[in-house]
């Protein structure tokens, strides 16, 4: 017989013996969303690790509850809010935000290693549609909810000198110069594939060489020289002193399951990105638009 702590997945008559709940009280919670759980050809399955941090978020004071870690999209307005969010918590709480791309942020949220995933995954056109169907693809995800950041200005980054050679953006693709990739999964990664298929072109066609893996980390490379061009965000290129050719205005957005929406350090963060200080700051960063911050924009139930 399979040890409790040897699961990966815990079927409700586990879960009924793990928490010493009646069956039915498992459905039930099941079904109204308060126990983590995803159900596959009409059976519900119980994530273990989440169940687990389940029952440590319900505690009073529980270890969990006075911390959040945010991971998914590198952003440099968020990155700043964070760092200014903790020198006001103090030693009370903790907040920490790491940056993995967001195909890897919302993995580990399914897994319940991250409480909230940022991602940029689509044009705000486009975000309707493209941000649900790829949170759809991740277990857990009825239990989550996405809120809206901001908007982000999108792009190439280039050295000031090469800017003018950038004027026709059909032909950039066929300059001879050395571009920076993005980690697979990144949402940048995602915008320069899918400009490149506008060019008929493909990632292939492209003397990439080095890849990056944030925002920054990019925009060093082409700013020391030892790259000349990748896809990121305007403020970012603005703070390298780079040039920037705008192709896209995306949606940054906030997932999280249900329950973490209340967390009350989520809540100061929502406080202070809708604050005078932070849109301030955002316009100084350039290619932010903080209209809308904190709208709901999707919830499956």
């Amino acid at each position: 017989m399979t040890e409790p702590s040897e699961l990966i997945y815990m079927s409700a008559k586990q879960v009924a013996e793990y928490l010493d709940l009646n069956e039915k009280k498992v459905y039930s919670m099941a079904n109204d969303r308060v126990l983590p759980a995803t159900k596959i050809t009409g059976k519900w399955l119980f994530p273990k690790i989440l169940i687990d941090r389940w029952i440590m978020d319900s505690c009073h004071s529980g270890m969990l509850s006075d911390r959040m870690h945010i991971t998914g999209s590198d952003d440099p307005l968020l990155s700043m809010l964070v760092s200014r969010l903790m020198t006001q918590i103090g030693k009370s709480d903790l907040v920490s935000y790491s940056s993995t791309g967001s195909r890897m942020g919302l993995d580990l949220l399914s897994r319940g290693y991250a409480d909230v995933c940022t991602l940029h995954w689509g044009s705000v056109d486009e975000r309707n549609v493209r941000h649900p169907a790829l949170l759809k693809s991740y277990p857990n995800h009825q239990q989550w909810v996405m809120v809206h950041g901001y908007t982000r200005k999108q792009g190439l980054m280039v050295r000031s000198n090469m800017l003018q050679q950038c004027q026709e953006e059909d032909k950039i693709v066929s300059l001879p110069w050395r571009w920076v990739a993005r980690q697979a999964g990144a949402g940048s990664q995602q915008h320069l594939e899918h400009w490149l298929m506008k060019q008929g072109a493909a990632l292939s066609h492209l003397n990439a060489n080095v890849t990056a893996y944030s925002e920054r980390e990019l925009a060093a490379y082409v700013a020391r020289g030892d790259a000349d061009i990748g896809f990121g965000c305007q403020s970012v290129a603005m703070e390298s002193g780079l040039g920037f050719i705008p192709l896209v205005t995306e949606s940054f957005d906030f997932v999280m399951p249900q329950g973490i929406y209340f967390r009350r350090q989520l809540q100061h963060l929502f406080d202070m990105l809708g604050s005078t200080q932070t849109r301030q700051l955002a316009a100084t960063l350039g290619g932010y638009d903080l209209t809308d911050c904190g709208q709901l924009l999707w919830n499956p139930s």
